[in-house]
């Protein structure tokens, strides 16, 4: 899990002489309910947990059948208003909208969300009707990150089915004065590497492309898990791709700009020959131009002096 406050510095200057007076008026918003007699706007059901299943390659049987639950890291999607939102504004605070426009007018207005924790204590299964409450639950000391200088907020809400806690979700965002724009050109956003996707990086950086192999069922697997979904077993090896596939599905980002990239571009979901499906930029060929279905070959896209990024071109292009 990505923690976007590592690495970031105290810095009392940035945002003015009235910065102790303003962590102070921030603080005072702790322990203020930010959501209050949330609810789902659909019950926990079938069709959604089979779309994320199939979304995320998830095929553990757990989350099928008549008996099935839904994967814990759900327990967010069943609080989302979708694009109408929840109607008459329901369970938002007025004290979160205020904490949210004190820091706009310190010159906080950028936002990024920054990571999420979630604690689950009982499964979820078709037909739960779910309800949530959530606190504000810090606002961190003036921090300074590479994006600008800011205050990190965290939420707490409790999901719950009835009397029942089901599980907690922390969110965490960076209300933040964007830093000035350095004359040097931007470089690409590093990705996440840890213990458990480390070896897969390490094959980029040497122009292979592996995909991890359960070694009790044989299951392969991307991204990159600590351990197999069908079988449990924690032990596996690596299956070097050959780097053949077709675009499964594909978004085209116009907006927003964002230093190091230059939207429109295309980002896919590839299927490679393997079975096992991956994220990436398709490149050599205009956005308007790529296609479900669009046989693709892999290449390593060197995008600066330490980053490597596997890519995939349209394979008559390629050829």
């Amino acid at each position: 899990m990505v923690h976007s406050e590592q690495g970031a510095s105290d810095d009392p200057g940035t945002l003015g002489d009235k910065g102790d007076d303003l962590e102070k008026r921030l603080k005072a918003y702790e322990g203020r309910p930010s959501a209050v007699a949330g609810a789902g706007k659909d019950p926990v059901n079938a069709p959604m947990i089979r779309h994320w299943c199939e979304a995320m390659g998830d095929t553990n049987p757990a989350y099928a059948g008549p008996d099935a639950i839904a994967p814990p890291t759900t327990l967010q999607v069943w609080t989302m208003g979708g694009l109408s939102g929840h109607s008459g504004h329901i369970g938002r605070t007025e004290a979160y909208d205020e904490l949210l426009a004190l820091l706009d007018e310190a010159g906080c207005t950028s936002v990024v969300a920054t990571d999420c924790e979630q604690d689950y204590v009982r499964a979820l299964r078709p037909g739960d009707e779910i309800t949530f409450d959530a606190v504000i639950e810090s606002v961190s000391e003036r921090k300074t990150t590479k994006l600008g200088t800011g205050y990190f907020v965290t939420t707490r809400m409790d999901v719950k089915v009835g009397e029942d806690l089901a599980g907690t979700h922390r969110f965490r965002i960076l209300k933040y004065a964007p830093a000035s724009r350095r004359e040097k050109p931007p470089r690409r956003p590093r990705p996440v590497v840890n213990r458990d996707n480390s070896g897969f990086w390490e094959g980029v950086r040497q122009h292979r492309l592996l995909i991890q192999r359960c070694t009790g069922c044989g299951t392969l697997r991307h991204p990159w898990l600590p351990g197999c979904n069908s079988c449990g077993c924690p032990a596996w090896d690596t299956l070097e791709a050959s780097g053949e596939g077709t675009v499964f599905s594909y978004v085209v980002l116009h907006h927003p700009p964002f230093p190091a990239f230059d939207p429109p571009y295309a980002v896919a979901l590839i299927e490679l020959a393997e079975g096992v499906r991956m994220i990436s930029n398709v490149v050599g060929t205009p956005h308007d131009e790529v296609r479900i279905g669009q046989p693709v070959r892999l290449e390593f896209q060197q995008c600066d002096e330490e980053l490597v990024l596997p890519v995939f071109r349209a394979r008559e292009e390629a050829s």
